[in-house]
């Protein structure tokens, strides 16, 4: 099995660059300054229309925590099927309640509304209080996979986590590795067997993804003997 790059992109350009590197799928998003919030519809449009790889579209309201209000709820469900009609492939969410658990009530809602996209359950999952647990519940839920950073700052820090992750997950749902994950990161990251990664500020010169690093943090993967 190849492992899969996505490189998480701010703004059209930014997506157009990635594609032109050669990644596999991106995550689209804006104001990546809050952590990344639902993009416009214009770049959602744009974005499936000119890449040939999957766009996996962010939804997420607003910056700050995952415990979301009712009318904000409200507003993810309409971003859900706004991104299905433009022709995306996935969307990525994750809500938590307050006490840092899994909300599972409406994760399940939301799923439904995501048939058939692909999901992934972004990095609130490193927020949770109880992750191994919430790997069986997402695995249940039918999510396609959890990006997490193994609960530390960087990726490259959690790999003890991770590697408790993928184990748990047993092949029934995708540990994706995020967390500034750099290409000097890549042989740790890549040395602890996992199989997909998320690329995010290190593609980047100055604010925008650099097609150039991109290629090269791609090719690194690509010649990594499995």
């Amino acid at each position: 099995m190849n492992v899969v790059v996505e490189i998480c992109v701010e703004g059209i350009e930014s997506a157009l660059a990635a594609h032109t590197g050669g990644t596999d799928r991106i995550e689209l998003c804006e104001n990546l300054a809050v952590g990344g919030v639902t993009p416009s519809m214009g770049s959602i449009a744009l974005a499936c229309r000119r890449l040939a790889i999957p766009v996996h579209v962010l939804i997420r309201p607003r910056g700050g925590d995952f415990v979301y209000t009712d009318a904000e709820f409200e507003v993810m469900q309409h971003d859900i099927a706004m991104a299905k009609s433009l022709g995306a492939a996935g969307v990525v969410f994750g809500l938590l309640r307050p006490d840092r658990s899994l909300d599972h009530e409406r994760l399940a809602h939301l799923m439904t509304v995501s048939h058939p996209l692909d999901v992934t359950f972004h990095r609130a999952f490193d927020e949770m209080n109880n992750p191994l647990e919430a790997v069986e519940a997402l695995v249940s839920l039918g999510v396609e996979r959890i990006l997490t950073s193994g609960g530390a700052v960087r990726a490259v820090d959690g790999l003890i986590r991770l590697a408790e992750f993928s184990q748990q997950a047993a092949g029934r749902i995708a540990i994706a590795a995020g967390g500034r994950i750099t290409e000097a990161d890549l042989p740790a990251i890549l040395g602890a067997g996992l199989k997909e990664i998320h690329i995010g500020s290190a593609a980047c010169t100055g604010n925008r993804i650099d097609a150039d690093k991109v290629r090269r943090m791609v090719e690194a993967v690509r010649t990594w003997p499995l």
